[in-house]
């Protein structure tokens, strides 16, 4: 046995059955190991951006981690923005990412990089592999790295020699240890300042935002008169009629200061205390009042369910909380405004949808549009590192098989990888996207004002995106994707109730 097919037999025994790769030459004997071990589903992506956006979209529907395969690290780097967005996110990620063989690295060949030190600031975990006889242990502790809690992103390198070389050991999967409790002092605390009665906000993210732990928080909100809030950005909210709703902090500064207004306490679940996505001149970077005192009842590390169950019981709190009520809307008629495609979105979403969130400026009224439609799952960027997406639709709807990817798309952060259709194409994959093609970058434009900066016509042309504009329709049916465009709000909904009906990927083309 060879190092690869140790690798690849102890990812398998370690829980790892998908793969999202973009081999090259250092990870020509992986890519041979995955032709003879059965087990291993291998998704091939265009671009690497797209290999680790998919990972990051598949953790956070399977609650466990894929691996991806990378080449070197100018692959990695490709890479990067998207394991930026997945580290914000806490998904699990496992990266094997293949490098010189240790014999010939310090020959300085042309792909020779700094691969570990590229992978450190995006992953929890970073080792280089030594040789054959290690490299199945070495990802046996990849993949206990990647489930520890909240999620983490273990990298993996591979010198090539340590994959051709014989003498490969699988190793078998090693214990992931649970997520710690919130201690009774932190439990105490947290109930006495709710029994006060002050205005005060639970501050809900990462797990705790799944439908379980939220009917708890609901709970307890409706037993204290505190307000439940989420992050701007997060993994995986589920959402919909019969769950609990939950609104989300505004990303711009003025909205969010407003929805925190008079909060005299803000008690953290899973969640960091919020500030403003930039700095602004003369606005303010804390967006919660000055007076108001920080909690933290759980960490993103922590078992947030087992914290919130404890807090209700505390504090008596077991009747349960009003959930959200399905509301039968039809869909909007005539011109395209962001309120109306919302509007049309909730009315015809399908039951148990996966809903990925990237509309920037068109699609902030979304989220609250959608809070009486069919039960579903929200996925959204949270890095800030536009182009996720596409690729988060992909990896959702692997891991979601059977259930509709509904994946609402800026137009032009959806260039960054739009590879992805290709992926959604080969693998037939039942993702309906709609892109907003206002042709601009259009949340550039607000942030001019934001920052106050002046725009003049060469400013404005490095925000427009017309000249030549682009085409979404040939460019997903380039990629093998079916598409139209809609002008009216009546063609938008004719083409995505037919969109949702079919089987693979469609793609709507909404011109604003």
């Amino acid at each position: 046995m060879n190092g690869a097919e140790s690798l690849v037999h102890t990812l398998l025994k370690s829980g790892i059955d998908t793969c999202f790769a973009n081999p090259g030459t250092s990870e020509m004997h992986f890519v041979s190991a995955l032709d003879r071990i059965p087990g291993m589903r291998c998704v091939l992506a265009l671009a690497e951006t797209v290999v680790t956006g998919a990972a990051d979209g598949y953790a956070r529907i399977a609650d466990r981690p894929a691996v991806t395969l990378l080449h070197c690290g100018p692959g990695l780097a490709n890479g990067l923005a998207n394991l930026h967005n997945a580290r914000r996110a806490n998904s699990s990620i496992v990266n094997i990412v293949g490098d010189q063989a240790t014999h010939h690295r310090p020959l300085d060949a042309p792909l020779t990089a700094d691969t570990e030190g590229w992978a450190r600031p995006v992953s929890a975990w970073t080792r280089t592999a030594n040789s054959a006889a290690t490299i199945g242990r070495d990802a046996a502790a990849a993949v206990q790295a990647a489930r520890m809690a909240p999620g983490q992103i273990a990298t993996l390198i591979a010198p090539s020699d340590t994959c051709w070389n014989p003498g490969g050991v699988v190793a078998e999967a090693l214990e992931v240890p649970t997520a710690s409790t919130v201690d009774e002092g932190s439990l105490s605390a947290v109930a006495n300042i709710l029994r006060q009665g002050e205005p005060a906000v639970i501050f809900i993210g990462n797990d705790a935002l799944r439908e379980g732990p939220l009917s708890v928080a609901g709970r307890i909100a409706q037993k204290t008169g505190a307000r439940l809030m989420a992050p701007t950005s997060n993994r995986r909210i589920e959402r919909g009629a019969g769950r609990t709703p939950i609104e989300r902090l505004p990303y711009a500064v003025e909205p969010a200061l407003a929805a925190l207004k008079g909060v005299k306490h803000l008690i953290l679940v899973g969640a960091k205390a919020p500030v403003a996505f930039f700095a602004y001149p003369n606005k303010p970077a804390v967006l919660y009042p000055d007076d108001c005192q920080i909690h933290v009842l759980s960490r993103p590390e922590q078992d947030q369910a087992d914290a919130l169950a404890r807090l209700a019981d505390r504090l008596g709190a077991h009747e349960p909380a009003p959930a959200a009520q399905r509301v039968i809307m039809e869909p909007a008629r005539g011109a395209v405004t962001p309120d109306a495609a919302a509007q049309t979105i909730a009315a015809l979403l399908p039951e148990n949808a996966i809903v990925v969130e990237e509309g920037l400026t068109f699609g902030r009224a979304f989220y609250p549009t959608c809070t009486n439609a069919a039960p579903h799952d929200w996925l959204q960027i949270t890095g800030g590192a536009i182009g996720n997406g596409i690729p988060l639709a992909t990896g959702a709807a692997i891991a979601g098989a059977g259930r509709r990817v509904v994946s609402l798309q800026a137009d032009g952060s959806a260039m960054y990888s739009l590879q992805a259709l290709w992926t959604q194409a080969r693998e037939q994959l039942d993702v309906t996207t709609v892109i907003f093609a206002n042709q601009k970058y259009a949340i550039l434009i607000g942030e001019l004002a934001g920052v106050g900066a002046q725009a003049g016509t060469t400013a404005m042309n490095m925000l427009d995106l017309t000249r030549p504009a682009l085409d979404w329709v040939s460019l997903a049916r380039g990629m093998g994707v079916e598409a139209a465009k809609a002008h009216t709000m009546e063609e938008l909904a004719d083409l995505f109730t037919a969109a949702n009906k079919r089987k693979g990927p469609f793609l709507i083309e909404l011109m604003i």
